[in-house]
């Protein structure tokens, strides 16, 4: 006999969806140190890679932190040399993010590690569970996406 299933609070999903983000947080940090970097500084390069060339509020945007701490970590990613400013054409008083060539190959580096993690880390799940889940967690972000939100 097929075992009913039992009722579930948003309290106990909150919960699940929590010490779930941690694991995924750990095994990411732990695969990318592999290759001598955080998270946040890898989705950073990774993301003026992606985008380039990119002003500072909108790669903080992108990647949801706040712009403080975008500036702080661009400074040491400018110093180690994986970043580079230039001044907009458009507006002198602007300034865009571009990869370094030791940047632009480290974030394929990066990029190659995070998908291995995420590989690993969703495994167990069928094409139609993860299909399910990217629809869930897209509901989910929604209104957090709009740009009316805030």
């Amino acid at each position: 006999m097929p075992h009913a299933r039992k009722s579930v609070t948003a309290a106990q999903v909150a919960d699940e969806f929590s010490r779930t983000a941690k694991v995924l947080v750990r095994h990411f940090n732990e695969r990318l140190g592999e290759h001598g970097v955080s998270t946040p500084r890898s989705r950073l390069v990774v993301e003026v890679a992606r985008s380039q060339p990119v002003r500072l509020t909108e790669l903080a945007l992108a990647v949801g932190i706040a712009q403080g701490t975008a500036s702080t970590l661009v400074d040491a990613l400018v110093r180690d040399g994986l970043l580079e400013r230039q001044t907009s054409a458009d507006d002198r008083r602007s300034v865009l993010l571009r990869v370094t060539a030791q940047g632009a190959a480290l974030a394929q580096d990066w990029t190659a590690g995070y998908e291995l993690a995420a590989e690993e880390l969703f495994r167990p799940l069928t094409p139609e569970q993860l299909s399910t889940l990217v629809d869930i967690l897209r509901t989910l972000s929604a209104d957090e996406a709009s740009p009316t939100a805030g």
